[in-house]
């Protein structure tokens, strides 16, 4: 299990069945982690709960041993049956506090914001990292709230005292910006598994955030 404080949210991957064009979700994460990604979440919105826990069980004996978190999007019954690292909820999910009741201590809580409102919300002593966006518009949630754009993203981030992940309609052309407005890391879902080479795609995005990551050793 990977406690809370340790998680690394440089590069955060969200996944789902449908979001990996018909290959299987651990073989994208795991070409995704040789490229670079840190962390990934499990979103699922539709189908049976128990298809959803076996994925999550797949993914979490596949990421644990090399020391990448699952984090379970909402489910705290998922994430607890797959003995997941953390969960993540929106504005409209469990509340933080029920949800921190629910996991305990030891496992991350994310929680995902789109004003600057919610973001002062936010209690440090429940919450591990916030998710910021949509930063851009985003076609993998189409109903999503309007795009913060990098001001708006900079404003919510400022307003925050835990790390910050920037989401919606990152790629590598623009994630090195989200960085410097603030946010710790960046989450994405097409930018990597709507690659070919989900390897390759998040060794791009790597390279764009922090091109000194990826030189040779000396």
């Amino acid at each position: 299990m990977i406690h809370r404080g340790a998680v690394d949210l440089s590069l955060y991957l969200v996944i789902g069945p449908d979001d990996t064009r018909g290959r299987s979700m651990v073989d994208v994460a795991l070409r995704a982690v040789e490229g670079g990604v840190t962390a990934i979440q499990l979103r699922v919105k539709h189908g049976p709960t128990r298809a959803f826990v076996e994925d999550a069980r797949r993914l979490v004996a596949a990421l644990r041993p090399i020391g990448i978190p699952l984090i379970v999007n909402d489910r705290v019954d998922v994430a607890l049956a797959a003995g997941a690292d953390g969960v993540h909820v929106g504005q409209d999910d469990l509340n933080p506090s029920d949800t921190r009741r629910l996991i305990g201590p030891a496992l991350t809580l994310g929680v995902s914001v789109s004003t600057l409102l919610e973001a002062e919300r936010v209690d440090p002593a429940i919450v591990d990292y916030v998710g910021v966006g949509p930063v851009f518009a985003t076609p993998t949630k189409p109903d999503a709230a309007d795009p913060l754009g990098l001001s708006g993203t900079e404003g919510v981030c400022a307003a925050l005292s835990v790390p910050a992940v920037g989401i919606g309609g990152i790629d590598r052309s623009n994630a090195a910006a989200v960085r410097a407005a603030g946010a710790q890391g960046v989450a994405v879902v097409s930018a990597i598994c709507w690659a070919d080479d989900p390897a390759h795609a998040a060794r791009e995005l790597t390279l764009a955030m922090d091109p000194a990551s990826l030189a040779p050793a000396r």
